[in-house]
C-alpha cells in the first residue's frame, strides 16, 4: 500500500505524477517517490521522501525531466517509514524500479535465498525482493522478466515496473491489490484509484486479479500471468475531477458529510416503486422466486462497512422476517464457516476493493455461494465478481474515514430489506409507510446538518475528555458502534461502545465523571429500558451526551434528532455523530482528512 501513479507519452512526466500522488494522498501515507525515465533521458533518475508529497516535491530537482515514470506513497507494512523504505526500489544496477501495493507472504524466504546469492540488500521492504527477481531474470522482454519473477511471489501485488532498457513501455500487474490503465491521446496512466486518473482522462480499463497489461504511449494491451491475451474495453469513469476537489470546505470529511442530503437523493433516485410500495434493484440479478428461497442472510463487511452491515441486517430481519446477521470479513475468511446453500450472503465496501471482503467473497464464489455486493465504486473487484449487488451512490469519498457512504450504504440496505420484504410477508401500507420515511430523509438529514453550531460547541466542552463511551440498545447498538469508531479515527480519544443493556454486566466500572458517555436513545418501544440505562449512568456520577428525538431529562446535553420511521431512524442518529467527532478532533488540532496509521482503502491483510 498505497497509491501507485504512472505515465508514458510525450508530456513532462515528474509534474504529472506528482499531482496524482496529491490526488491519492487522501488514502493515507507515510513517505513518496518518484523515478523517471524517457528516450532523452538515459537511464532511470529517483527521488525519495519520508513524509508528505510535498517533502518529495521540495527534493525533486529543477533539471529533473523525462516522459515516462511511476511514483506511489506508502503506507508502512514492512519496516518503518524511512527514505530507504519508500518506493520506488531500484536494483543495484539502476536498471529496473519497482512500485507495489501489497503484501509479498514469501518475502523472508526470497530474502534469504537472494542474500545468500549475494544480493544486497537497501530496505526492510518486502517489494525490494521483486525489483532483485526482476533484475536478475535472463528473459529477453520486461514482460517475461516480471511474469518470471512473479512465478515466485506469494500474496497480494498492484505493482509498475521501469526498466531503462525498456524505456518505451511500463508493466503492471494486479493480484488482490488494485490497478487501473487510463486511456489517453497517444499517452497512458495507470494509478491504484481513479482519483489519479479523472483530471486526465475518464476512459478507463481495470485489471482482474491475475492480469497483466503493457503500457506504451500510443497503445496498451493486457494478457495474463501466464501469458494469454485477454479482452480489455474502457469504460468510463462516473465522475469528474470537480468531484475530487475540497469545494470550498475546509477538509474533505466536512464536504462528504455536508454532501449527504444530496449523496442520499442519489441512492434513492429511480428505484423507488409507488405502484407496488416496493423499489427496484436490477442489479441483484435475484428473481423473486430465488428470493422467496433464501433462509437467511449473511452481511461481511470490515470497519465501517461492518457497521452498517449490522444496521443492515436488522432492516432485513425486521422488514423482510429472514434470519440475518453481519461479521467481520477478516474473520469469517480464516473460520472456516459452513456455506449453506440458501444462505444469501452480502459483502459490503465503499471501495470495491477491500482486501479481507474481497477474500471472503472468493472463498464463497468457490465453495458455490450466492453473493451480492453493496459497494460505491463502479466496476471494482467485487463489483466485478459478485453475483449481482446495489451500487450506493455516494459519489467520490475521499477522507480516510466514511460519512457519507456509510449513510448511502445504511440507506441501501433498508432499499433492499424493503424489497425483500415486500416480495415476502411485508404489507402494502408498511411499504408505503417506509417508502415515506425513505422520501423524507433528505430534508431531515438537511435539518440535522443545519444544528452545526450547536454540535459544534458541545464538541468542544467533550473534546478534554480521556475516554469516553458510547451506548445504545437494539437498531442503536450499530450507531454506537460507529460513532465511537469515528471518534476514535480522527480524534484518538479512546472509545468503546457497548449495548445499553450490558452496562450492568461490566462497564458500569468504569463509570465516572471524567468518562463521559454518549447514548443513542430513540423514541421507540425501548425508550424507557434506554432511560433507564441513563438513571444508573447518573446514578454513578456520569456525564451523558444523549441523542434522541426529544431532550432526556438525565442527559446534560441532549442533540435532537428529527424523527422518521422507527426502523429507519438509525440512519439519521448517526449524522450528527460524525460532526460530533469531527469537531472534537478539530479542537484537538488534529489531521481530520489523514488520521495517524490508517489508509483509505485497506487492500493488505
Amino acid at each position: 500500500m498505497c497509491g501507485i501513479v504512472g505515465y508514458i507519452g510525450k508530456r513532462d512526466v515528474a509534474p504529472l505524477l506528482l499531482e496524482g500522488l496529491q490526488r491519492l494522498e487522501y488514502r493515507g501515507y507515510d513517505s513518496a517517490g518518484v523515478v523517471i525515465t524517457g528516450p532523452k533521458t538515459p537511464g532511470l533518475k529517483m527521488v525519495k521522501a519520508k513524509g508528505r508529497v510535498r517533502d518529495l516535491e521540495a527534493r525533486v530537482p529543477k533539471r529533473f525531466a523525462g516522459t515516462t515514470g511511476i511514483a506511489h506513497t506508502r503506507w508502512a507494512t514492512h519496516g518503518a517509514p524511512s527514505d530507504e523504505n519508500a518506493h520506488p526500489h531500484l536494483d543495484p544496477e539502476n536498471k529496473v524500479a519497482v512500485v507495489h501495493n501489497g503484501i509479498i507472504d514469501n518475502a523472508t524466504d526470497l530474502r534469504a535465498k537472494l542474500v545468500a546469492d549475494g544480493v544486497e540488500f537497501l530496505s526492510e521492504t518486502d517489494t525490494e525482493v521483486l525489483t532483485h527477481l526482476i533484475a536478475r531474470s535472463q528473459a529477453p522482454t520486461l514482460e517475461e522478466k516480471v511474469r518470471e519473477a512473479l512465478r515466485h511471489v506469494e500474496g497480494t501485488y498492484g505493482i509498475a515496473v521501469l526498466h531503462a532498457d525498456f524505456s518505451d513501455r511500463i508493466v503492471v500487474a494486479r493480484n488482490g491489490s488494485p490497478v487501473v490503465l487510463g486511456i489517453g491521446e497517444k499517452e497512458m496512466f495507470v494509478a491504484s484509484d481513479v482519483a489519479a486518473l479523472v483530471s486526465h482522462t475518464r476512459q478507463v480499463v481495470t485489471l482482474d486479479d491475475g492480469e497483466m497489461a503493457t503500457l506504451k504511449a500510443d497503445d496498451f494491451r493486457t494478457y495474463t500471468t501466464e501469458g494469454s491475451r485477454t479482452t480489455a474495453s474502457p469504460t468510463t469513469v462516473e465522475w469528474e475531477a470537480e468531484s475530487y476537489d475540497m469545494g470550498g470546505h475546509d477538509t474533505y470529511m466536512h464536504k462528504e458529510i455536508s454532501e449527504q442530503v444530496d449523496a442520499v437523493d442519489r441512492v434513492l433516485r429511480g428505484r423507488i416503486d409507488d405502484r407496488f410500495s416496493t423499489v427496484h434493484l436490477g442489479g441483484l440479478n435475484l428473481d423473486a422466486r430465488e428470493a422467496r428461497t433464501i433462509r437467511r442472510v449473511k452481511i461481511l463487511g470490515c470497519g465501517t462497512s461492518y457497521h452498517a452491515g449490522l444496521i443492515g441486517a436488522g432492516l432485513i430481519e425486521e422488514l423482510a422476517r429472514i434470519p440475518a446477521d453481519a461479521e467481520p470479513a477478516s474473520e469469517f475468511r480464516y473460520r472456516n464457516a459452513v456455506v449453506d446453500p440458501d444462505t444469501l450472503y452480502v459483502a459490503v465496501s465503499q471501495s470495491g476493493e477491500t482486501y479481507d471482503a474481497l477474500a471472503a467473497v472468493q472463498e464463497l464464489k468457490r465453495k458455490g455461494a450466492r453473493v451480492l455486493g453493496v459497494v460505491n465504486v463502479v466496476g471494482s473487484a467485487i463489483a466485478r465478481e459478485t453475483d449481482g449487488g446495489v451500487y450506493v451512490h455516494a459519489g467520490p469519498e475521499v477522507c480516510v474515514v466514511s460519512t457519507k457512504c456509510f449513510t448511502n450504504t445504511v440507506v441501501a440496505f433498508a432499499l433492499l430489506a424493503l424489497h425483500l420484504g415486500r416480495i415476502r410477508d411485508l404489507s402494502v401500507a408498511d411499504g408505503k409507510r417506509l417508502i415515506a420515511g425513505l422520501r423524507k430523509l433528505p430534508e431531515q438529514i438537511s435539518e440535522i446538518l443545519e444544528r452545526e453550531g450547536e454540535i459544534k460547541k458541545l464538541a468542544e466542552e467533550y473534546a478534554g475528555a480521556q475516554s469516553m463511551m458510547f451506548i445504545g440498545r437494539v437498531r442503536g447498538y450499530p450507531v454506537a458502534l460507529e460513532a465511537s469508531l469515528k471518534l476514535k479515527e480522527i480524534s484518538y480519544i479512546h472509545a468503546e461502545a457497548y449495548p445499553a443493556s450490558e452496562l450492568k454486566h461490566g462497564p458500569l466500572a468504569l463509570i465516572e465523571p471524567a468518562l463521559p458517555t454518549v447514548a443513542i436513545v430513540p423514541d421507540d418501544d425501548l425508550l424507557e429500558k434506554n432511560r433507564a440505562a441513563l438513571e444508573e449512568i447518573k446514578a454513578r456520577s456520569g456525564r451523558i451526551l444523549a441523542v434522541a428525538h426529544q431532550d432526556q431529562p438525565k442527559a446534560d446535553h441532549t442533540i435532537v434528532v428529527p424523527k422518521n420511521e422507527t426502523e429507519l431512524d438509525p440512519i439519521l442518529m448517526g449524522i450528527p455523530l460524525q460532526l460530533f467527532a469531527y469537531h472534537t478532533a478539530l479542537a484537538m488540532g488534529r489531521d481530520i482528512d489523514k488520521p495517524r496509521n490508517l489508509a483509505k482503502s485497506v487492500t493488505v491483510e
